[in-house]
């Protein structure tokens, strides 16, 4: 264990390091010029000169890297040039709005998914698996900007019962668990209609094995087959996509923020790229790539205590 331990925190420490220089590096190959998106496009070149100057843009970029790398590992991120207060600040508020999210629809997502899933997938072409897949189908077929137009059009527009942004901020005269409905809406059912439907899929290949024949026709209650045996070897091939969804909640609810107005940790980084805030979109990325080692590592846990033929 301890070996695995070090290969994997050694395997991350060498991919942040490559993944963290070559955003440094693409954002100085990026076109527009960071100095004319501060002080305006009017600006004269003197004045541009001297405010690259100042901001030490002037000299190479491995100089730079290596000192911002210096101070990102004392947790000094910089100072962000959007939102005008350090980046560290920023990204702790961000990540935390998100994680939020993330918590509440990760919550739903999981025992959903693997509900409907297994329930359609032991009663395979019976009139609840129909429905099931095309309800799983019909979620993973509309895109997150028109899924949450039309709940808009329902909820907001049609019924008033939900308000139409998520700032979290309880001064707009709704409380804060109001402006969380809509987005984790959806969110839940966008993500979890291909869940269901791999869960599903999943199931129906375990229960056409020889041994749950065998284990019903000696006369086991289906209940206990489905629970203690087909249910543990079923998720073993969905464990993957459940874990992959973390990462999707953290850094890929950019159009679920920006349709809701929500304060996340995707709308920073989209905001941060389009102003071509290199100290936000390094320390994000950091904070993305992050989040996607520990859940390989947690997948590798994961897998040996569904399987126990897996061995690290």
């Amino acid at each position: 264990m301890a070996r695995f331990w070090a290969k994997q925190l050694a395997n991350m420490a060498i991919t942040l390091f490559a993944v963290s220089f070559l955003v440094f590096v693409l954002n100085e190959l990026s076109p527009g010029d960071v100095v004319r998106k501060i002080i305006g496009p009017y600006a004269t070149q003197d004045q541009v000169e001297r405010v690259t100057q100042q901001m030490g843009l002037d000299r190479p970029v491995l100089v730079r890297y290596f000192e911002w790398m210096g101070n990102a590992l004392r947790g000094d991120f910089g100072q962000s040039l959007i939102y005008k207060r350090p980046v560290a600040e920023v990204l702790w508020d961000r990540l935390g709005n998100t994680l939020l999210l993330a918590g509440v629809c990760f919550a739903i997502i999981v025992p959903f998914s693997v509900f409907l899933g297994v329930l359609a997938g032991m009663r395979e072409r019976s009139w609840i698996d129909r429905s099931v897949s095309v309800f799983s189908s019909v979620c993973a077929s509309i895109p997150e900007f028109a899924m949450g137009v039309f709940l808009l059009a329902i909820f907001v527009v049609g019924l008033g019962w939900l308000p139409g942004a998520s700032p979290l901020r309880s001064g707009d005269g709704w409380p804060i668990w109001t402006q969380l409905v809509l987005p984790a809406m959806v969110v839940v059912l966008y993500d979890s209609g291909y869940l269901i439907a791999m869960i599903r899929t999943s199931m129906v290949e375990v229960m056409r094995q020889p041994f749950i024949r065998t284990a019903v026709l000696k006369g086991m209650d289906f209940k206990s087959v489905v629970l203690r045996h087909a249910l543990r070897n079923a998720l073993i091939a969905p464990f993957t996509v459940i874990l992959l969804q973390i990462n999707y909640l953290v850094a890929g609810l950019v159009v679920v923020e920006m349709v809701f107005a929500y304060p996340g940790f995707g709308r920073m980084m989209l905001e941060a790229a389009l102003a071509k805030d290199i100290a936000v979109i390094e320390a994000g990325t950091l904070v993305a790539v992050f989040v996607t080692m520990m859940t390989q590592i947690v997948g590798d846990l994961g897998y040996r205590a569904l399987d126990p033929r897996i061995r690290l």
